[in-house]
């Protein structure tokens, strides 16, 4: 199935407050601390290929189906022989949550795309990083991880030399569920499969060594936390992931995040909270604690040097964080603050 490109006209974005124009089409956007153990871990290591290719010229967007996508899932619940698809009604299928809402496999948990996003004046010569970016409760790809928190727009407007890929979770539902993701060895699976369609999107044959090895930074913003700890506990990229940013998704999952952390102090770890995850956030802090793991409360502005940070959100709505949070447009500021990866 071809990819659905979304590469149509263009219209400015954020103007204010970026002053940056963009690609859209089809009416959404389409371009746009303290260390853990005192000691100083180097950056990030960082993929260079030698190619004619200059900076891309225009925003490249699509909705891609993936072989690896999180669903449809047929497997069993997490630690249980129980099958994910719990429920059978003549022959429709559906997965009963723990609160005890039934969703369909044919309506939430059907849809294999994933957004992939190449900005414009991406360097396949420079140094560069794969965002992999998991959605919250109640979310689509092109109504909200789009349109409503702009992430594409974001990561076109920070100046970074960064390709997001960004996995359609539960479609519009209040699940968190990982689906494949909670399978040993599917995340990596997944990000090479990324690093195939990346290199087709970018367009040179010389790209997928580049896309095949490029460090991974994750992003998970409200119950895409149960993805991202699947993601680094099972997904066997192992030091290949070298951040993971949470925005108020700290409800849970919090050893397998503090074994990551401890696993590999070169890496980063920032936890965004709101009201709605402040008392897990303060949990998490003692459990650092009590391994004699360093937390700042401030994001470090070399993030590329390690670190945990635990920070406040700011005065905002918890629908709002992805826009809207410590700063206006939080993305790119994390993004800034790993200049050795800048367009």
């Amino acid at each position: 199935m071809a990819p659905t490109a979304i590469n149509d006209g263009r219209r400015k974005f954020l103007a204010q407050a970026l002053g940056a124009s963009v690609a859209w089409t089809l009416n959404v956007p389409d371009a746009g601390a303290a260390s853990k153990t005192g000691k100083h871990p180097a950056a990030p290591s960082k993929t260079e290929v030698k190619s004619r290719s200059g900076p891309t010229k225009a925003a490249k967007t699509s909705l891609v189906p993936f072989d690896t996508a999180p669903f449809p899932y047929h497997g069993t619940m997490p630690g249980s022989a129980a099958p994910f698809l719990n429920v059978d009604e003549g022959g429709r299928k559906g997965h009963r949550t723990g609160s005890g809402r039934v969703y369909w496999e044919d309506e939430t948990y059907n849809d294999n795309r994933v957004l992939l996003h190449i900005p414009k004046g991406f360097d396949i010569r420079r140094p560069a990083l794969m965002m992999v970016f998991f959605h919250g409760h109640g979310a689509t790809l092109q109504r909200d991880v789009l349109e409503r928190q702009k992430v594409p727009d974001q990561i076109s407007a920070s100046n970074a030399n960064v390709v997001l890929v960004a996995p359609q979770l539960a479609v519009d539902a209040r699940d968190s569920s990982a689906g494949k993701f909670w399978q040993p060895g599917v995340f990596g699976r997944f990000i090479g499969e990324a690093g195939q369609q990346l290199a087709r999107m970018h367009g040179d044959r010389k790209s997928l060594r580049t896309f095949a090895s490029m460090p991974v930074i994750i992003v998970a913003y409200s119950g895409g936390y149960v993805a991202a700890a699947s993601a680094i506990e099972r997904g066997g990229l192992k030091k290949r992931v070298r951040g993971v940013v949470l925005l108020d998704s700290l409800y849970g999952d919090l050893d397998k995040f503090a074994r990551w952390i401890e696993a590999d102090p070169s890496a980063f770890f920032v936890s965004v909270y709101l009201g709605s995850t402040r008392n897990q956030n303060a949990q998490f802090e003692n459990i650092l604690a009590a391994h004699d793991v360093d937390v700042s409360p401030e994001i470090n502005n070399r993030l590329a040097t390690g670190g945990v940070a635990v920070v406040p959100g700011g005065d905002v709505r918890h629908r709002d964080l992805v826009t809207h949070a410590w700063v206006e447009n939080p993305i790119i500021d994390i993004l800034k603050r790993l200049p050795e990866y800048r367009r």
